[in-house]
């Protein structure tokens, strides 16, 4: 059964703090395992990278069919079920449209003591984009992840996704054509990751890693960071749900078993002031958990992971909210935009009855890669600036500089730092 918790209860704050700081992935140690990967694509190249995808994915390749054509890609594109492919056009048109709203303007100004400042972004260059193969595939996230970048202006995009027995899914490919991917390469797991981080002799290497992957793909990009960038190590998905008495309880019903099917680890939880409707949201649960193709993994993240929370007043719920920091909020209330303004901690916040978290999954337009794990206190979700790099700008005239020296001298003096101080001092013609 789903933990059910009642803020009238004098232990509700000690079961709400344990429900904040719970793990859901309680990960076996991978460390090792994983580094000794790392370390060998590292030094054999594409030898240890066919060897290690023969034994996790029973596929036999050498170097020359490692990559999958891009005349492969157009294929999948244009042979994909006609509903499929529309779906997938229109969901790319609007991320693509959101994301260029995004991008940030240049900054060049000169101040009052006539010192040039500046900063300018600029799109990283190469950036490799994982995605997960066999039954657990999803061209959406080939869509969220590759569009940023083709709209930050990234040069190179290359995208690795594992073919478990040589199963390869169309659908994958089909948005990698429609995102416009520049390489797909048919490797997976921490073996792809080391590819993507340190290159092969088939594989160049990339500035950034984005995507989504299993515990070995997370502990990969956990290791390799440093060697290059990474968005983030994501956890088990999750959605708080707000709702008062005009929500349908059924719709809410739905709303967190479409979260709770991701894997048994997701969490789905209710936040409401009306007992009629927790009960009901409770029934309709029940009886939606019958008509599941995936109901075992959804009952199990519900019974295990899933929490009812009923308030005096929804007045309290964003303070509860900003704890939680979810990755996904809906607020299914009659006036989710006052709520909204109160709420400082969510990964994304999805407005009224109308806004299914699961249209942000696909064609709402803003990215569904968003910060799990309590970790929307500190992060935010995939955007643009992930595929960008600012530098800054600075220029002094002689009269500038003299009128800043002083300080500078007098700061790094402060610090003892000598050739700092006679660095600025000499262009002033004054001996240190």
């Amino acid at each position: 059964m789903p933990l059910k918790l009642d803020a009238r209860d004098p232990s509700f704050q000690a079961a709400f703090d344990r429900l904040v700081v719970s793990r859901r992935a309680e990960s076996e140690n991978l460390r090792a395992a994983v580094a000794e990967i790392l370390a060998r694509v590292r030094t054999e190249g594409d030898r240890a990278l066919i060897e290690l995808t023969r034994r996790f994915d029973r596929v036999e390749l050498s170097p020359a069919s490692v990559r999958i054509p891009n005349e492969a890609l157009a294929q999948a594109r244009d042979g994909l079920d006609r509903e499929l492919r529309a779906a997938l056009e229109l969901a790319a048109e609007r991320i693509h449209a959101f994301h260029a709203r995004q991008m940030p303007a240049d900054l060049d100004y000169e101040d009052a003591l006539g010192v040039r400042l500046g900063l300018r972004w600029q799109p990283i260059q190469a950036v490799g984009l994982y995605v997960p193969g066999g039954t657990a595939a999803y061209p959406s996230s080939v869509l969220m992840n590759a569009i940023p970048a083709k709209v930050a202006g990234c040069r190179r995009l290359v995208m690795t996704v594992p073919t478990p027995e040589g199963k390869v899914n169309e659908a994958v490919l089909a948005a990698a054509a429609i995102a416009g991917v520049d390489e797909v390469y048919r490797i997976g797991g921490a073996q792809a990751i080391a590819a993507l981080a340190f290159g092969t002799e088939t594989i160049a290497a990339v500035d950034k890693i984005v995507g989504p992957g299993n515990q070995w793909v997370a502990e990969a990009k956990r290791q390799v960071f440093g060697q290059v960038g990474i968005d983030t190590i994501a956890g088990p998905s999750e959605v708080v749900v707000v709702a008062d008495h005009s929500a349908d309880p059924n719709w809410i019903a739905a709303d967190l078993l479409a979260q709770a099917e991701h894997d048994e680890q997701a969490q789905a939880i209710l936040i409401t002031d009306d007992g009629q409707l927790a009960a009901a949201v409770a029934e309709a649960v029940a009886q939606q958990l019958a008509e599941l193709e995936r109901a075992a993994v959804a009952r199990a993240s519900w019974e295990a992971h899933g929490a009812i929370i009923l308030l005096p007043t929804l007045e309290d719920a964003p303070a509860l909210v900003d704890r939680l920091a979810p990755e996904h909020l809906q607020l299914c209330v009659r006036d989710p935009a006052a709520l909204a303004a109160r709420i400082r901690c969510a990964g994304a916040i999805f407005l009224g009855h109308h806004t299914p978290e699961v249209i942000g999954d696909y064609v709402g337009g803003p990215n569904h890669v968003l910060p799990t794990g309590r970790s929307a206190r500190f992060a935010s979700g995939l955007s643009v600036f992930d595929f960008l790099t600012r530098t800054t700008l600075l220029g002094c005239s002689e009269t500038a500089l003299r009128a800043l020296a002083p300080a500078a001298i007098a700061l790094a003096r402060a610090e003892g730092l000598g050739a700092h101080a006679r660095s600025v001092a000499l262009r002033l013609g004054a001996r240190q």
